[in-house]
């Protein structure tokens, strides 16, 4: 497969792209390894994870300043994750024009079912017409919220 073209936004002083080449693996590595759902993960496997997906960078001053990623097939599912906006450029609007571009891509709008699991910002992503999946027997999973401090504790 390949990539899908690249596709930019703006946002005030803000870029939101699609762009791999502008993605600043580091500064995304150090917020997830500090985030609630991805807390000790290692830099290869943020840096794998970002190449089998669909990469939404935010920019400010040519600095990475938020993020969030689709992990798709490109033609029915997708799973929207590691969605965030540091703390100093809360505030801006940032998150809902994050939002707003992932629903405006061309892949977006092609897909039958995306999936996100959240404990943070209900609220934003009801306004984008996500729901809870609260019924029983209909979505299932295997969770593993430890593996990357395991994996440290048994190498």
């Amino acid at each position: 497969m390949t990539s899908p073209a690249v596709h930019e936004w703006h946002q005030n002083n803000y870029l939101i792209s699609t762009d791999n080449a502008k993605l600043d693996v580091v500064a995304i590595h150090q917020y997830l390894t500090r985030s609630t759902w991805a807390q000790g993960i290692d830099l290869q496997t943020v840096s794998t994870s970002m190449q089998n997906s669909l990469n939404f960078g935010i920019y400010h001053q040519q600095s990475q300043v938020g993020f969030a990623r689709l992990v798709t097939d490109y033609a029915t599912f997708a799973y929207l994750c590691d969605v965030y906006v540091l703390e100093e450029h809360q505030g801006e609007g940032l998150g809902r024009a994050l939002m707003a571009c992932i629903h405006d891509h061309p892949i977006f709008n092609k897909l039958r079912r995306i999936m996100l699991f959240t404990t943070t910002a209900p609220w934003l992503y009801e306004k984008f017409g996500y729901e809870p999946v609260n019924r029983p027997n209909y979505a299932w999973t295997i969770t593993r919220p430890d593996i990357y401090s395991r994996e440290k504790d048994q190498g």
